[in-house]
């Protein structure tokens, strides 16, 4: 049996090009301003690095912190790092060293003893400041918790 198609509907047979011809704009545009960034990082050298790169094992990855410096300050005002006695010269030395090897990077604990003057904490914290230390804090026991009177 044959089909017979009227002419009446014909109207109805068109295709609509429009979004097909968005789609092709929209894909054109894409790819011109991708190879637009691919030009400009060739033009600028970020692109490729035509070199061989050492392999590193032991490499730390660039995101971890520093491990802190924890700066102690007895009731006479010396200075202990690591265990080891400094003076205000060397303390200063040694966080300037810290910052030079982490730049922006090197915390700093300072713990002092609390029958210490306040100005040994305070030369320590010019001393950071002098290195171009910023992240620096000084470190204090929080008050016990009482479970007598309610509220701390």
């Amino acid at each position: 049996m044959r089909f017979q198609f009227k002419n009446r509907n014909a109207s109805k047979r068109l295709i609509d090009m429009t979004p097909m011809i968005d789609c092709v704009f929209q894909l054109l545009l894409f790819f011109m301003v991708a190879s637009r960034f691919e030009e400009e990082s060739k033009i600028s050298g970020e692109g490729s690095l035509d070199a061989h790169l050492p392999d590193a094992v032991a490499a730390m990855p660039m995101v971890m912190r520093p491990k802190e410096m924890v700066v102690n300050v007895n009731d006479r005002g010396e200075f202990y790092v690591g265990g080891e006695k400094h003076t205000e010269a060397q303390l200063g030395d040694r966080l300037l060293r810290a910052e030079t090897n982490n730049p922006g990077n090197q915390p700093v604990v300072i713990r002092g003893d609390e029958r210490s003057d306040w100005k040994f904490i305070a030369r320590v914290m010019s001393l950071c400041n002098q290195a171009r230390i910023r992240d620096y804090r000084v470190a204090v026991v929080p008050p016990e918790e009482s479970t007598e009177g309610g509220t701390p």
